[in-house]
């Protein structure tokens, strides 16, 4: 039996970074060593989700799993991120580890962006639930007992009569026609707080449901380890629904 690659998660909180963990973890040719999450550095949430750091190191405890977090300026240029990004890389590449996991579905042009730029720094990328389609994964997602708030919706898509739903059959089929139930298309992001890869429940209490509008940056910003199209995040405002550490 060959020796497992050493591989860093990249873990957006959501519920398409836990459904891709829980492939991955199960496929003894990879060993998962750390997860890794990019914060805006200003407010210490994750980035685009706006989910409390407390939050996310409580999910890290509850899977067993060392977190390291990259701290993003708040409206980060392509360049000041791409920095940040291939210095945590390199560090992490010194402890052997080769290869980068992502939750993303079906966004060609994002695959061969995290392709393209892990190869400068000698990375390989792993895509578990790639070309899946998206109406099927949320039904095993439910299906294998994931439990998973939704924490912001883009106003371009949903209202935010949909932040802070559980995602159940009646969110699904509360959704609109042109919605991914996904969301893989940056509609919405959400916060996965149970499931068969915890070791037990993220406690938190639904605080208060807020409305943030963003200027177009000059230049694109770039994607986070978020499950989102982030080209497209910056010309709508959205809803987000704070979830306060129990």
């Amino acid at each position: 039996m060959s020796t497992p690659k050493k591989a860093l998660f990249n873990w957006s909180s959501g519920k398409d970074s836990a459904l891709a963990l829980y492939k991955i973890l199960q496929n003894p040719d990879y060993k998962i060593e750390c997860l890794l999450t990019s914060v805006n550095q200003q407010y210490q949430r994750i980035s685009m989700h706006g989910v409390r750091v407390e939050l996310l190191e409580a999910q890290a405890k509850s899977l067993s799993l060392p977190l390291k977090i990259m701290h993003i300026p708040e409206m980060p240029t392509m360049e000041v991120y791409e920095n940040v990004l291939n210095e945590t890389l390199s560090e992490l590449k010194k402890e052997g580890i080769t290869h980068s996991v992502f939750g993303d579905i079906f966004l060609e042009d994002l695959r061969k962006y995290r392709e393209d730029k892990l190869a400068e720094i000698g990375f390989e990328a792993v895509f578990p639930i790639w070309k899946t389609p998206t109406h099927d994964l949320i039904q095993e997602f439910i299906r294998l007992g994931f439990k998973t708030i939704v924490v912001c919706v883009n106003e371009r898509y949903l209202d935010n009569s949909f932040v802070g739903r559980i995602i159940d059959q009646d969110f699904i089929n509360d959704l609109p026609e042109n919605v991914d139930v996904c969301g893989e298309n940056g509609e919405f992001h959400t916060f996965t707080f149970d499931g068969p890869i915890f070791s037990e429940p993220v406690n938190f209490k639904i605080g208060e449901t807020v409305y943030r509008k963003y200027e177009k940056p000059k230049t694109e910003s770039g994607n986070t380890a978020c499950d989102t199209n982030a080209s497209d995040a910056f010309d709508y405002g959205f809803w987000y629904t704070d979830l306060i550490p129990k």
